[in-house]
């Protein structure tokens, strides 16, 4: 029996499309028709596999106006948001067409003596790419498409909540020219996803939550294949008593927070301040916080839209409630809006601390908790006092002493006055709940190769 995917607009809670799941019996054959097609594509030259991928970047650009409104339809990120994202993702394949090549063509070790030798880099085979709905062009390009330039073939699920843009990612890339049988998005819920994970697959690239991450390792682990997670994050910022701007640091600070909703694995999530400038910034910060536009996604200045899923306000409350009953001070927000769809007021607390869920717990949503603190030690104190490790910022007048507090940070990625950033030429990755291995970089091109020695006698 074939089920349906319903997609809803969060602004206004309405079905926006219905779209057919995949069947297991379909799903089953098209793993069949990718594995034959991955041998071919394996053999095409890996400029023409990149002259495909620059292509389908300039089909997604020149689209970009209606992918954007698709997005925002799904997702409700603001309208500006979403051509931000799109525009922001083309790195990626400026990274792959500056580098692919120096990271996956063979390389000659010895060729002298009676043993030559060197490396091969082969592709893994089909991989499954089960993606994000939060940042579907920046996650999803992260892996399909360097696994695409590595000569792999993609088994690709879109999130539920950005079926359509993972609809639209195979039609422009078939345009783009690459083969029916390298790539296919799939729609379907957990029980496809579930699915996947029984199938004879080369690897497994995952973005999502800390708990269906650990369930797809466990999962797979018995098959030895790779497995890559990028999960969640309760991310630290800390604000020394040396800033000279304060009012800039509240902004940067409170965009690194709500950007998206707040609804980003790499947001700002808990903000603890020198207690020599905790007031200025506290109220710098509540002014900042306070002049975002909140409403319909689809006007160009809105800053704060819906929550992609519903779910999530019972999520914001809870941790609401908790903040109050010890003893936070709510100075914004700590409620839904009376609006059609999934709307949060942006959310601020003061005078948190670590008993307090807002603190501990990932929130992925507009809300934040500010902490004062005393001393460096203390604020690295508490930043390390968590099971997560994606990224961690501090704004500091003072390199060295910035540095030498990101030093001590057990996360995968560290700030020094900025936030909520992610570039191609770096590693993205995590450490402790936050995931396993590395996208973007040189380490993100070869996560989807295996190598090959030989050794050679002329």
């Amino acid at each position: 029996m074939q089920n349906n995917i319903e997609i809803r607009n969060p602004a206004t809670g309405e079905v926006d499309a219905v779209i057919p799941a995949i069947t297991a019996a379909e799903l089953d054959v098209t793993v069949n028709v990718l594995k034959k097609g991955q041998r071919s594509w394996s053999k095409v030259p890996l400029q023409q596999r990149l002259d495909c991928i620059i292509e389908f970047g300039q089909l997604i650009l020149a689209n970009k106006q209606e992918l954007a409104e698709i997005l925002t339809r799904e997702t409700g990120k603001p309208i500006t948001q979403s051509l931000n994202e799109i525009a922001g993702a083309q790195n990626r394949i400026e990274h792959l067409k500056a580098n692919a090549s120096r990271w996956l063509s063979e390389e000659l070790i010895t060729t002298e003596g009676t043993t030559h030798e060197k490396i091969v880099y082969e592709p893994l085979g089909v991989i499954a790419n089960i993606s994000a709905w939060n940042f579907p062009y920046n996650v999803g390009f992260n892996v399909f498409l360097y696994a695409l330039a590595a000569g792999n073939a993609v088994l690709y699920k879109p999130s539920e909540f950005a079926t359509v843009t993972g609809i639209r990612f195979e039609k422009y890339l078939y345009q783009a020219g690459i083969p029916e049988d390298v790539f296919k998005c799939i729609v379907g819920d957990g029980q496809i996803g579930q699915r996947l994970l029984e199938l004879p697959l080369a690897g497994y690239f995952f973005t999502g939550s800390y708990k269906t991450g650990v369930h797809i390792a466990t999962t797979v682990a018995h098959k030895l294949v790779p497995v890559q997670l990028e999960l969640g994050g309760k991310d630290p910022l800390y604000v020394t008593d040396d800033i000279v701007d304060i009012k800039k640091a509240a902004i940067l600070a409170a965009e690194g927070a709500f950007y998206n909703n707040g609804q980003s694995c790499c947001a700002v999530e808990r903000i603890y301040v020198s207690d020599k400038i905790y007031d200025q910034f506290v109220e710098a910060f509540i002014e900042e916080v306070a002049s975002y536009t909140i409403g319909d996604p689809m006007m160009q200045d809105v800053f704060i839209g819906p929550l992609t899923r519903p779910a999530q306000l019972t999520v914001l409350d809870a941790q609401v409630k908790d903040a109050l009953a010890k003893g936070a001070t709510l100075r914004l927000g700590g409620h839904a809006l009376e609006k059609n769809g999934y709307y949060y007021a942006p959310t601020v607390f003061e005078h948190c601390n670590h008993e307090m869920e807002l603190m501990k717990e990932e929130t992925f949503g507009p809300l934040i908790g500010i902490q004062k603190v005393t001393s460096d030690d203390e604020a690295v104190r508490l930043m390390q006092d968590t099971t997560y490790g994606l990224t961690a910022a501090v704004f500091s007048s003072d390199e060295e002493r910035a540095m030498t507090i990101l030093e001590k940070m057990d996360t995968g990625t560290v700030y020094w006055n900025c936030c909520d950033r992610v570039s191609p030429n770096v590693p993205w990755s995590g450490r402790k709940n936050s995931g396993l291995g590395s996208t973007l970089s040189a380490q993100g091109i070869r996560a989807f190769v295996q190598p090959k020695a030989y050794h050679l006698r002329p």
